[in-house]
């Protein structure tokens, strides 16, 4: 038996003072969030936090059904390592941005049914988001449906995460969770609730 190396995304940074919790905690990926979204930021506020976290914390541009043009503005000025589409993109939009940008691509899957996890109708893209609805709802999508499907391309796990549960979420062997509201008090981020996450993911034996 070993500790987990699953990969930790924690997404919808909004102030320099939680890029400093990510980095307390070495994690792997932060989240910027530039659709609408209680949690959206402006390019330069996103800059400045960028500014603020961990060069080895990859930085992630979550989009919504936007501009090509607005996506590369985002990660030229941001510095953004990698690109999370979260919106009805195709697969020719995919492939346009990943040649714009030269940056790997994340295509979230809402999650409904359990033929909404056959690989054969996935996307590509350099790894897959299995979420709830469009994302940053706060609730998990039906973890069971995991049970019955075998996967051949690493995939983010989110929707619902929280310390108390992601101990159960690892058993589906995801390459990374990603989780926002869960590590969240007041609509803030919580150092604590993220070390805790954090602590929750890397003590886990497979």
């Amino acid at each position: 038996m070993k500790k987990s190396d699953v990969k930790i995304k924690i997404c919808g940074l909004t102030r320099c003072a939680e890029a400093e919790m990510l980095n307390r905690e070495k994690v792997d990926y932060a989240g910027f969030v530039f659709a609408s979204s209680r949690r959206q930021l402006l390019i330069p506020q996103a800059a400045e936090i960028r500014q603020a976290l961990d060069p080895g914390i990859q930085a992630v541009g979550v989009f919504v059904d936007q501009a090509s043009e607005f996506i590369l503005q985002t990660v030229r000025y941001v510095r953004l390592d990698v690109i999370q589409l979260h919106g009805n993109e195709r697969q020719a939009d995919i492939d346009a941005i990943r040649k714009l940008t030269g940056k790997p691509v994340i295509k979230a899957i809402s999650v409904k049914a359990a033929e909404d996890l056959n690989p054969e109708y996935w996307p590509d893209a350099e790894f897959i988001l299995l979420d709830h609805g469009k994302g940053g709802t706060g609730k998990a999508f039906d973890w069971s449906l995991l049970e019955r499907a075998r996967y051949s391309r690493p995939f983010f796990l989110a929707g619902g995460l929280t310390p108390e549960n992601v101990a159960s979420a690892m058993g589906y062997r995801p390459y990374a969770v990603d989780v926002s509201s869960g590590v969240e008090t007041a609509g803030v981020k919580d150092r604590e609730k993220i070390a805790t996450f954090v602590q929750n993911v890397r003590n886990h034996l497979v």
